[in-house]
């Protein structure tokens, strides 16, 4: 089974690259096309080899996710179905079929919304040098992996490819796209983070934390709509963690990203060697194929856990 790494739609015209996505023009003035890669990025640095089945996973994950929150706050999403999307478009139905959305065109909002639920990753390695998340002072005492008494929003910038994306304060979030918008992204991350947190606990996962990125839509006459863009709460998106097995007070057993971080680190990967293990320039990071299908399996086994489907 091969990974697909790069689209190639001679036909259409890219947008835009990113870590995993590749956004194309559509005949359609309003719309984009979202093609999921099987691409996996890794502390901001896209791997030498990807993952199997990834983006197709990533695909159904979002939907569902997109139509189960979608009482929440509206999304991007036209259509998923290749035969109704432009005819540009469906002469690649063969590559394209169960990774590809057709969606809005939005103005990004240039903040991660990242909503933590537990104590785990940089901000847990924030937390214990400075007591800190995000610069926001927690409670004394906490230990890795713990709940957080309630959970928050701690924005970051979204990077381009390539780039780190930079953690800000909430009074820097504000600052960067104003205090209203802002005050509304953070009620709106809150309430979905919390909504499938709940959702996923019943399906045997714990949700730690997430990221969100939004948009906005003009129509004439009419204020900017706010709506939730990209992907939402997939586990290249979200930590998921089996519920049965969580043990505070350490690492957690995970279906995301993690496994593979923590094989890079282990070989000795760390910021400023993005370039390759020897720090050669050019020859990037690959990991062993034995990480890439246990990262197939996880991915697979969240899927199935949250919608019960094969």
């Amino acid at each position: 089974m091969s990974a697909l790494i790069n689209t190639d739609f001679p036909s259409l015209t890219l947008f835009s690259k990113g870590k995993v996505r590749d956004v194309y023009l559509t005949s359609s003035p309003d719309h984009l096309l979202f093609a999921a890669t099987d691409r996996i990025s890794v502390f901001d640095v896209i791997l030498r080899n990807g993952v199997p089945d990834k983006g197709k996973l990533l695909t159904k994950i979002s939907l569902f996710w997109f139509d189960k929150l979608k009482d929440i706050v509206p999304n991007h999403v036209v259509t998923a179905d290749v035969d109704s999307m432009p005819e540009e478009v469906r002469q690649y139905k063969d590559q394209l079929e169960g990774r590809v959305m057709l969606v809005k065109k939005a103005k990004i909002i240039p903040i991660e919304a990242i909503v933590r639920g537990y104590l785990t990753g940089s901000a847990w390695a924030e937390y214990k040098k400075h007591g800190t998340v995000h610069g926001i002072p927690q409670p004394a005492g906490l230990v890795e992996s713990q709940k957080f008494p309630e959970p928050f929003l701690t924005p970051s910038t979204k990077a381009e490819q390539g780039a780190h994306d930079e953690n800000l304060s909430p009074e820097q979030g504000a600052k960067l796209i104003g205090a209203d918008l802002y005050a509304r992204v953070s009620e709106i991350a809150l309430k979905l983070y919390s909504t499938a947190a709940a959702y996923a606990h019943t399906r045997g996962l714990i949700l730690a934390d997430t990221k969100f990125e939004f948009g906005l839509v003009s129509s004439p006459g009419s204020p900017d709509e706010l709506i939730v863009v990209d992907e939402v709460l997939t586990p290249d998106s979200s930590r998921y963690w089996p519920l049965d097995q969580y043990a505070p007070g350490g690492p957690q057993p995970s279906f995301d990203k993690q496994y593979v971080r923590d094989y890079l680190t282990g070989v000795g990967y760390r910021k400023g060697l993005e370039a390759g293990p020897e720090g050669k320039a050019g020859e990037g990071w690959e990991v062993e194929e034995s990480v890439i299908e246990g990262t197939r399996k996880r991915y697979q086994e969240a899927y199935q856990m949250l919608t019960g489907e094969v």
